[in-house]
């Protein structure tokens, strides 16, 4: 289970974050530099025990109405080969040293665990605390398993971001702006993830995270 390092991080995740998101396509430009504050998330376990994996969720309230976008990162102790422009950006760990953060959809380190929690394989871990099991993370799976995570294209909309050309046709889709309430899959997927996240006056709410769908549920 993930193990929580009580230590400091030089620049925060924040920080990355603040230089990163401006130029993605989902991102909701505001007035000025993002004001980034972590609301929520959860994290994955890479079997391995090599890679850090986190789906943050991050509240820019530089707009005239705070916007919530789902981040999923990967910590590496090595650069990705092949993966530079994947690259979100380095930090030093005060216990891991560097590290080279990735957005998770162009890590297949990533994938295989996002897949393996809609399946229901393994079950998501507290974002932090060490050893703990995050049960508001809610989960389904009615398609036929496990789903290849050889996503071969990654694109972004103005909404999300798609993980397309895995063999049999699968889909996944990462829900980039979240919305509160909005917790009901599209007709026809084959699987979710929902998630919960803090908005400004404290109160948690939930939407999607993840959407999967496949040949068969296209059908």
């Amino acid at each position: 289970m993930s193990v929580i390092h009580r230590t400091t991080l030089t620049p925060t995740k924040e920080e990355l974050l603040a230089s990163w998101l401006p130029s993605r396509p989902w991102y909701r430009p505001g007035a000025g530099a993002p004001q980034l504050t972590k609301a929520g998330g959860f994290r994955l376990d890479d079997p391995a025990g090599e890679v850090g994996i986190e789906f943050m969720v991050t509240t820019d309230a530089a707009g005239p109405e705070p916007v919530s976008y789902l981040v999923p990162l990967t910590y590496r102790g090595a650069p990705l080969e092949g993966a530079e422009d994947a690259l979100v950006g380095t930090l030093e760990h005060g216990v891991l040293g560097k590290r080279w953060v990735y957005d998770g959809c162009h890590d297949p380190v990533f994938t295989t665990a996002i897949l393996a929690l809609i399946e229901g394989r393994v079950q998501a871990q507290a974002q932090s605390v060490s050893d703990t099991l995050d049960d508001g993370i809610a989960r389904s799976f009615t398609g036929q398993g496990p789903v290849a995570a050889a996503f071969t294209s990654v694109t972004d909309d103005t909404e999300s971001t798609e993980l397309t050309g895995a063999p049999h046709g699968a889909a996944l889709r990462l829900h980039r702006v979240l919305r509160p309430g909005q917790d009901t899959p599209p007709e026809g997927t084959a699987g979710h993830v929902l998630g919960w996240w803090n908005v400004q006056d404290g109160t948690r709410v939930q939407g999607l995270f993840a959407t999967l769908s496949t040949t068969a549920s296209r059908d």
